[in-house]
């Protein structure tokens, strides 16, 4: 006889449908509230804070470390990753030998903190070392034949690739051919044959059983590295102690938030400590950034995420992708400031061209497919796209309809290059690997939530339905079962920064550890108005007369922004998550809100 199913949670507040069309639902079940209730009696914690412990699955006799993670605690044997003792040996016989060693790159924020992290190391014993980071549109993801020919008659007589390689076939057999080693460091999804390499370390092929495919290709240098260091102590070089890789958690935790990987055990650790190196702003490159981008207070996972990340990008995105991973190794403060100063202005022109094309991405997916009721996955395309920004477009279409998405640009001769970005439950990675199995792409692949590809146009309409016909069900239960998550309720009062303290002390948050997300009831709206181009910032006041500031971002003319403007005086629930706004040197509370509704 089988259990009866579980029966549906009660809406929290009694919000059926808010403004976005959710459903509010407490984030924890019986057996969730129980472990809360546990963690605040056995350790004294706030039952806020309790609360938001649980929901993130932390047991009871858990807490009290969870609060506080180790890289000792959480670090796994490296040895343990198929490859990584191979990668290391390999790698050590170059500083021994003092070979020209050539570190070949991805473009993106991981790519560039990989490779930084590599060079500082191989420079510090001595080795001659270059760093290769590809032209995104000439070149492409991951190496290619023309760049592996020309490190080597540069010199190199090692190559290793860093969040890229595991599926380059064809050219790690030229640098094979050519009688030059290859150690692969990735994090990619890998299936089938493996390229020739010395050693391929990537805990996502299908034969490591280490359980840290979450890592980011920093994250899995780091092990690669730490590795490293002990065979060089195994071999009695007394240098191997003189190397602070830990110092280096900095730009290891600002690849691991960019690069949205999930912050969850080595990955939470990366973070919590990577913060308070970051915070000794010892790293001359990401000192620069953060002054070009006007930071104030402690550096969180926000900074990283959307001050630091964005500028990095916007190198590899649209002017010289070497610029980031240089930003990263320097120790020249000018130079510093000169290349920051630079990636600060390429990522005002990428805002720029990004509006621009957002507003023609969104205008051809609401013809295509109307508010997206109908479909599953959106895909846009077009001739006059800058192909650096595609993967942006495809991220703000999926904020937009809520369902997966991407966007492809033409090139003159019908070849496009496009990116896609998924929601949580839909792995679109491997919907388009199976895409290229089936003849419908040139090529491509990703992981659960980020894919690139490149398509001949002929091929568009086929490529469609089959997104389509993938995606369906699948998809159309994720929208359907969305729900807000509630952590708790929270009045104005409430909301101090004490508890910010408290909670970021649970963090960081992010991919796979979400921010607690707390129900504000019945507060009226006190004032209301547009700020900047499309924020909305809100004022509200409990039942006592206390106030909080709050703003929901992008959210003019939306629905959400409707509501809110058109609020002012009423009574409302709303939703969203506190964070401590700096303005001129004093923190205070705000709330992001997340989504309303109308207080019945």
């Amino acid at each position: 006889m089988s259990e009866p199913p579980d029966p549906v949670p009660r809406a929290f507040l009694g919000v059926e449908t808010s403004v976005t069309g959710q459903r509010w639902v407490s984030r924890l079940d019986q057996a969730g509230q129980n472990r809360a209730l546990a963690i605040s009696q056995v350790h004294g914690l706030p039952d806020l804070i309790s609360r938001v412990l649980a929901g993130r699955g932390v047991q009871q006799e858990d807490a009290i470390a969870f609060l506080d993670p180790t890289i000792r605690s959480l670090m796994p044997d490296p040895d343990k990753l198929t490859d990584c003792r191979k990668a290391a040996v390999r790698i050590a016989d170059a500083i021994a030998r003092q070979e020209r060693v050539a570190i070949f790159g991805d473009y993106d924020v991981d790519g560039a903190a990989s490779s930084a992290i590599l060079y500082r190391l191989l420079t510090h014993f001595g080795v001659t070392a270059e760093i290769y980071i590809p032209d995104r549109i000439f070149e492409g993801y991951g190496p290619n034949p023309g760049a592996i020919d020309k490190l080597i008659d540069n010199g190199a007589v090692l190559i290793v690739t860093v969040d890229c390689g595991s599926t380059s076939h064809e050219s790690l057999q030229r640098a094979r051919t050519r009688g030059i080693d290859v150690v692969v460091i990735d994090h990619h999804q890998v299936s089938g044959e493996l390229p020739p390499t010395v050693a391929l370390v990537n805990p996502n092929r299908e034969d490591d059983l280490s359980g840290q495919g979450h890592l980011c290709a920093a994250g899995v240098v780091m092990l690669v590295l730490v590795n490293l260091l002990r065979v060089l102590r195994e071999r009695g070089d007394l240098r191997a102690g003189s190397f602070d890789l830990l110092s280096h958690l900095d730009i290891v935790a600002l690849a691991t938030v960019c690069d949205v990987v999930p912050l969850k055990g080595l990955n939470r650790a990366y973070v919590v400590k990577g913060l308070i190196a970051a915070r000794h702003m010892k790293n001359p490159g990401l000192a620069a950034l953060f002054r070009k981008a006007g930071l104030s207070g402690p550096v969180t996972p926000y900074h990283f995420g959307f001050l630091v990340g964005p500028r990095i990008n916007a190198g590899g995105r649209i002017g010289d992708a070497a610029l980031g991973s240089r930003l990263l190794t320097l120790d020249d403060s000018n130079e510093a400031d000169a290349i920051a100063a630079r990636l600060d202005e390429l990522n005002r022109e990428r805002q720029a061209i990004e509006q621009v094309m957002l507003m023609e991405a969104q205008a051809e997916a609401l013809a295509e497919y109307g508010n997206g009721d109908g479909a599953s996955v959106i895909v846009t395309a077009r001739e006059n796209w800058h192909p650096g920004i595609v993967g942006l477009l495809a991220a703000r279409l999926k904020e937009s309809f809520r369902r997966p998405a991407f966007a492809i640009s033409f090139d003159l001769n019908g070849r496009g290059t496009g990116s896609g970005r998924s929601i949580a439950g839909f792995d679109i990675g491997k919907v388009v690997r199976a895409a290229v199995e089936e003849g419908l792409l040139v090529k491509g692949g990703g992981h659960a939530m980020a894919a690139g590809l490149t398509v001949e146009r002929a091929n568009l309409g086929r490529l469609r339905h089959f997104l389509e016909e993938r995606a369906a069900r699948t998809v159309h239960d994720l929208v359907a079962a969305e729900t807000v998550k509630i952590d708790g309720a929270l009045a104005a009062s409430g909301a101090t920064i004490e508890l910010i303290d408290r909670l970021e002390q649970a963090g960081p948050y992010g991919s796979g550890h979400p921010q607690p997300i707390f129900a504000i009831p019945a507060h009226r709206v006190r004032d209301v108005r547009q700020i900047g181009t499309d924020h909305v910032k809100v004022t509200l006041e409990g039942q006592d007369g206390a106030r909080l500031d709050a703003i929901a971002f992008r959210a003019f003319q939306t629905p959400l922004g409707d509501f809110l403007l058109a609020s002012r005086g009423m009574t409302i629930h709303l939703a969203g998550s506190l964070s401590a706004d700096i303005w001129q040197g004093t923190r205070r509370v705000q709330l992001r809100i997340l989504d309303a509704a109308r207080a019945l």
